[in-house]
């Protein structure tokens, strides 16, 4: 008996996304204890992993909540830190046109690594497309929400010293970036990237995510055909 449509979907996504299990499984973990040793209820980290769903907001989230900053000054940051998914959203049209009746929650769910997997995988024959595209964005967001709350369990239990542990973040970056560079034609985008980023540390380093973002953005607007070119090429 062959398998369903649905269950094929899930099996497949769910084979792409084994390196984000590992990594957000860790840097959850991270967070959750992050959390409760702040002196906050292990049910918060679930809470904030199932409906914010922001890994690095969730980061500042804590030390907002520790130092009581105002709702104004969370929400400018809010923005500022999560500003590049509007770039995101601009070069994932198709993936999430595929998502079909789940776009709504492929959007929510939309995080740097899910966005690093929907730009690099390629699509199974014969494969359901609308619900693979679904799969790979929910087992994400349940990767990081069985993570956050192991370790808010454990730092119940047990006493960490949470001293660096939100490194685990960047460290799975590092990883994505890996997986990209391996996966891409044209090198051209990470260059953009790297100048950008060191000129925006020059220009300001407290708003140096906003204008890297801004640099790389236009950057990439105007060398597109090069590097679309490149990638047709290569």
């Amino acid at each position: 008996m062959k398998p369903s449509s649905t269950a094929r979907a899930a099996v497949e996504a769910f084979k792409v996304t084994i390196p984000v299990l590992f990594g957000y499984l860790a840097i959850g973990i991270a967070f959750g204890i992050m959390l409760e040793t702040s002196g906050y209820p292990w049910y918060l980290a679930a809470i904030m992993s199932v409906f914010i769903y922001a890994g690095a907001l969730e980061y500042m989230a804590v030390s907002f909540l520790v130092s009581s900053t105002p709702m104004v000054e969370i929400a400018i940051m809010s923005f500022l830190v999560n500003f590049r998914h509007i770039v995101y959203g601009l070069s994932l049209f198709n993936q999430v046109n595929r998502a079909r009746r789940f776009k709504p929650y492929v959007i929510f769910a939309l995080t740097d690594e899910t966005y690093a997997l929907l730009t690099t995988i390629h699509y199974p024959p014969r494969i359901n497309r609308e619900k693979y595209t679904f799969f790979i964005a929910l087992f994400d967001h349940c990767y990081w929400v069985i993570g956050s709350v192991l370790g808010a369990l454990a730092g119940s239990l047990i006493p960490f010293d949470s001293k660096g542990i939100d490194f685990a973040l960047t460290a799975l970056f590092i990883v994505l970036l890996i997986e990209q560079w391996k996966n891409s034609d044209s090198k051209l985008p990470f260059a953009i990237a790297l100048i950008a980023g060191v000129a925006a540390m020059v220009i300001d380093k407290s708003n140096m995510l906003l204008i890297a973002v801004l640099l790389a953005s236009a950057a990439l607007l105007l060398l597109r055909r090069r590097i679309e070119h490149a990638n047709v090429h290569d």
